[in-house]
C-alpha cells in the first residue's frame, strides 16, 4: 500500500488514491511517489533513471508526460468517481537531466457537470519549471469507496 507523507486530512481524498495506486503499475514501475492528497489536488514525484534518457542524452518527454498526468488522474479522481482524461496536452521548457527529481503538482481550476480541468505544474530539484501541462477530464461510471445511498426514510 502507497504511503502517503502529507495530506490535507482528507480521508475521502486518501482512500481514492490508495485503490487507485493499489493497481497503478506504470507509477509503481516508474518509482513515482505520491506526496501529496486533497481533493482537487495531487502531487507526484518521479526520479529520473538513466532508462528514460533519450538519444539527446535528456529525459524522454513522454516520461514527463507521464508524471503530469499521473499527477491529473490522482487530482481528478479525488473526488471517489472514477474520470478520464478526455484531452490534455503539454509544453515543456527545459530539459532535464538523468539523477533529476521531478515533482509534478496537480490543481483543480473547475469541475462543472461531467467535466474538470485541471492545470499541473512539473519542476526539477530545484524547483524549476520544466514543463506545464493542463488536463480536461469525464467522468465515467464507477466509484473507488462505495456510498452509501440515503433512503426515503431519512
Amino acid at each position: 500500500m502507497q504511503h502517503i507523507e502529507k495530506y490535507s486530512g482528507d480521508e475521502l481524498a486518501v482512500a481514492c488514491a490508495n485503490a487507485m495506486w493499489a493497481e497503478d503499475r506504470v507509477a509503481q514501475n516508474l518509482k513515482m511517489k505520491l506526496d501529496l492528497i486533497s481533493q482537487g489536488t495531487a502531487q507526484i514525484s518521479m526520479p529520473v533513471s538513466v532508462d528514460m534518457i533519450n538519444g539527446h542524452e535528456i529525459c524522454h518527454g513522454g516520461y514527463i508526460f507521464i508524471l503530469a498526468d499521473s499527477s491529473f488522474a490522482y487530482a481528478c479522481n479525488s473526488h471517489n468517481q472514477f474520470c478520464v482524461a478526455q484531452h490534455c496536452d503539454i509544453s515543456f521548457l527545459r530539459t532535464v537531466k538523468k539523477n533529476d527529481t521531478l515533482t509534478a503538482l496537480a490543481s483543480e481550476r473547475v469541475r462543472q457537470g461531467r467535466t474538470g480541468i485541471y492545470d499541473i505544474t512539473v519542476t526539477n530539484q530545484l524547483l524549476e519549471i520544466v514543463a506545464e501541462f493542463r488536463g480536461i477530464s469525464r467522468t465515467i461510471k464507477g466509484e473507488f469507496i462505495p456510498q452509501q445511498k440515503k433512503t426515503s426514510g431519512e
